[in-house]
């Protein structure tokens, strides 16, 4: 077999590995029917969709492309950064008391997600991150807390919320 498009290829095979395991994990939940959809039902249907692509993708890639574009170097700066974002936004909002961290709340996380993961940029500007992370934090609350009504820590209880 050769490969003709490793991009396709191995974001294909990306595509499959993630709506296998999104698909996994949706099975845990009771699915219903399409009339009465449960928990489960929406997960397992964006898995399988999710699966389709990377199976097309793959497909695709083996047989149709002509000259495809190689892969890389993994550039690990971007995948760290994120990675690590999406790690501190969980602990902030809801802390981690085994280890004796408290809970931040909502704006404080969201705050630190957006500056840490504007750090994967190759053109980080702190002073963009800022005032970026300051309009989506400010976006969130209106969202989730104002609009939606969501019962979100929104400030750490040391603070006197």
């Amino acid at each position: 077999m050769h490969i003709k498009s490793q991009k396709d290829f191995f974001s294909g095979l990306l595509f499959i590995v993630l709506g296998a395991g999104f698909g996994w994990g949706a099975l845990g939940y009771r699915m219903g029917t399409s009339a009465h959809m449960g928990p489960g039902y929406f997960p397992l249907l964006c898995s399988i969709l999710l699966a389709s692509i990377g199976l097309i993708l793959c497909i695709k890639s083996v047989t149709l492309r002509q000259g495809g574009e190689r892969i890389g170097a993994w550039r690990w700066r971007p995948v760290l950064y994120v990675v690590l974002a999406n790690v501190l936004f969980g602990v902030l909002l809801g802390g981690w008391p085994t280890l004796g961290i408290p809970a931040f709340g909502l704006l404080f996380a969201t705050f630190v997600l957006i500056v840490v993961a504007a750090r994967a940029g190759s053109e980080f500007r702190w002073g963009e991150a800022l005032i970026l992370a300051a309009i989506l934090t400010a976006g969130s609350w209106l969202v989730f807390v104002w609009g939606l009504g969501m019962p979100f820590l929104t400030w750490p209880p040391f603070l006197g919320t």
